[in-house]
């Protein structure tokens, strides 16, 4: 498989904006634990269609969630890593297969809508301050599982369960990225045996990867200087809008 067709009909000015927003994303990331899910799919459909988004993220992810989990090792909470990815895994799988069957105007419904409600979903579970036990956190991974099989920008489900668990800090970062990279890993298994791992998935995956390891790093030297909720909210603008664009254009070729 020739990676560097991957690349075929996309510029060089595109190429450097998919690597200048994966860069942002990952500084994102590493600050919140969230930011690359939500964010690539606003340059990446436009580019590309919605169908190879997810696959795309779900490689790249295995990048920025080693690089992540390398920075912040210690802090990791193992036993509830554990439970989430005993729990998660097979609605993992079976989220990710769903995924394969939609058709691109699909994919892009619940792409957008997925990123749509992250927003609100964020908020009110912050808002409310809901505390969980390990049976709680068992349960809410397996919906999560399914979730995150099939879509991108659903990272806010598993911090918003990683905290009500009681992870506070860098270690909710720690273990989510440990839990993301089980769970990519699973996606990219089902979506190999599918056929969508496509040369353009693995140039992107591997471009956005790459660029997002120095990234991480560079988000734990801020991580305690920036307020979280200066970025929190450019965030929620920027993928609100996203997740409109992406739905108004799915509708369109629907209807």
């Amino acid at each position: 498989m020739n990676m560097v067709s991957g690349f075929a009909d996309i510029s060089l000015l595109q190429l450097l904006l998919v690597a200048a927003v994966a860069l942002f994303a990952s500084v994102v990331g590493g600050l919140a634990g969230y930011g690359t899910g939500a964010l690539m799919p606003l340059v990446l459909v436009p580019l590309i269609g919605a169908e190879p988004v997810v696959p795309i993220i779900a490689i790249s992810a295995i990048f920025s969630n080693l690089s992540r989990f390398a920075a912040y090792l210690r802090y990791v909470d193992r036993r509830r890593a554990l439970i989430v990815i005993s729990a998660a895994a097979l609605t993992t799988a079976l989220g990710a297969y769903g995924y394969t069957r939609l058709t691109s105007a699909g994919a892009a419904l619940v792409i957008g809508a997925m990123l749509i409600l992250s927003v609100p979903l964020r908020r009110l579970l912050k808002r409310r301050e809901v505390r969980i036990g390990d049976a709680g956190l068992g349960i809410g991974a397996v919906g999560y599982g399914v979730v995150v099989g099939g879509t991108s920008g659903s990272g806010v489900i598993l911090l918003s369960l990683l905290m009500a668990a009681g992870l506070e800090g860098a270690t909710v970062i720690a273990t989510d990225a440990v839990i993301s990279v089980v769970t990519s890993i699973i996606k990219i298994s089902v979506f190999g045996l599918a056929g969508v791992v496509t040369a353009q998935v693995l140039a992107f995956a591997l471009l956005i990867g790459a660029v997002a390891l120095p990234g991480t790093f560079l988000a734990r030297a801020f991580v305690e200087r920036m307020p979280v909720h200066i970025h929190a909210g450019i965030l929620d603008v920027a993928v609100i809008t996203g997740g409109a664009v992406m739905i108004s254009s799915a509708a369109r070729h629907l209807f």
